[in-house]
């Protein structure tokens, strides 16, 4: 792929990643009385008698909010609403293109307490105030631990889907690699030690998937070291998932793990941890731009031994990243009006994901976009997110659990071409 230069970066934001385009046509006096007024009149009308109108009258039903204050961009952290907006837009560009979804940024200003921190209640109250307009809520880039009260809440008051993508969204694409592991090791879930580095919105919901996987033997690390049932510093997000447990440190945890998940930082791990596991061990190393080590690295240190490695990086093999998860599961979820996203939706959605891997005949546009074949196996565990079939595949399950789950008020399963 290369080293991307900082002009060609600002070239392309140039103007913005997305525009309003017009689903109708307006190119005389007619159409003026048809889109405004007097004929708007009697659709507005019409939505005051039945709200439910708004699904078919209006952009409501195909329609995605991509809401944020902008305290965890990215790996650059509490940068702000408005510095916020390049990675709204692409979320949005993301939407559309994969899924066909529309979605618009809503960056929110002034939701903040006096330390720069996520003001919970303020942050719910303004995004259920714009949310009539919307099909669905995707939150994103909010700091931990605010972002579990805000969906939970959220999800329970309003009657539409509300998704915090960074909890789910990387959770889901693991879920999908891990299941792949276990069939390519002859590994049970329910026998796999696993350890995740990274102990916020992703690493607390990636434990909650992989424990729905049947997975128990689960220890996760944060920046002072293991979550262990002894220590008295740990919020209640992370005191669900302390383990009863001796070890310390990441690098005691790792010793015979099957299993390395790592949402932290880079070049946390050393060659000695990977040497440690167990055998055929799975490294999912998927901090952002650099993981925790580096494939290379690890490749130069295994040499004859099994592994299987997985980052989340486009330029490397097995990308976990979420743009495989919500263009799609909003997708699915819109197309039955889901008033929310369950976690059998969420469960559908990875083994999807997974079998769509194993189902071979990778379209010749997506070995063409990558320059390579592609063959299920350590070096394919998941889809390509250009793989045309996601769609028909994954949204089409999230679909069906919805009716399955009794969230969806439409039926009928739509069709994917």
């Amino acid at each position: 792929m290369g080293v991307l230069s900082e002009k060609k970066i600002f070239e392309y934001h140039l103007g913005g990643k997305i525009c309003l385009g017009l689903t109708k046509r307006l190119a005389d006096q007619r159409d003026l009385s048809l889109a405004y007024t007097p004929g708007v009149s009697k659709v507005c009308e019409e939505i005051q008698r039945d709200g439910e109108r708004a699904y078919s009258l209006t952009a409501k039903g195909n329609l995605v909010a991509v809401v944020t204050d902008g305290t965890a961009v990215l790996g650059l952290g509490n940068i702000g609403a408005l510095a916020s907006i390049p990675v709204m837009e692409g979320k949005a560009v993301l939407f559309r293109n994969f899924a066909g979804v529309d979605a618009w940024p809503v960056p929110i200003e002034g939701a903040l307490n006096a330390d720069g921190r996520t003001d919970v209640e303020k942050f719910i109250e303004r995004t259920a105030a714009i949310s009539c307009m919307y099909g669905g809520i995707n939150l994103e880039d909010i700091a931990a631990p605010a972002c579990f009260e805000i969906e939970d809440r959220l999800d329970a008051m309003l009657d539409i889907p509300v998704f915090h993508d960074d909890q789910w969204g990387t959770a889901i694409i693991t879920v999908a690699a891990l299941k792949n592991y276990c069939i390519i090791s002859k590994k049970k879930a329910a026998e796999l030690s696993v350890v995740i580095n990274g102990a916020g919105a992703a690493g607390l919901r990636i434990a909650d998937m992989i424990k729905a996987l049947g997975v128990t033997d689960c220890v996760i690390c944060d920046s002072k070291g293991v979550l262990s049932s002894g220590r008295k510093d740990l919020n209640p997000h992370k005191k669900r998932h302390a383990a009863n447990t001796g070890k310390r440190t990441l690098s005691e945890a790792m010793k015979g793990a099957d299993v390395f998940i790592g949402v932290s930082v880079a070049d946390c791990v050393s060659p000695d941890m990977i040497l440690s596991m167990g055998e055929y061990p799975a490294i999912f190393a998927m901090a952002n731009p650099d993981p925790e080590i580096r494939p290379e690295t690890v490749k130069a240190h295994m040499k004859d031994r099994k592994y299987i490695m997985a980052t989340g990086r486009s330029d490397y093999p097995n990308q976990v990243n979420n743009v495989l998860g919500f263009p799609f599961i909003f997708r699915g979820a819109l197309d039955v009006r889901a008033s929310s996203i369950t976690m059998g939706m969420k469960i559908s959605a990875a083994e999807a994901l997974a079998d769509l891997a194993r189902e071979g005949d990778v379209p010749e546009s997506v070995k063409k976009a990558y320059n390579r074949d592609f063959e299920f196996g350590p070096d394919y565990l998941i889809p390509t997110p250009f793989d045309p079939r996601i769609k028909k595949w994954e949204s089409l399950a999230v679909a069906k659990a919805a009716i399955e789950d009794g969230v969806a008020a439409i039926k009928k399963l739509p069709v994917y071409q």
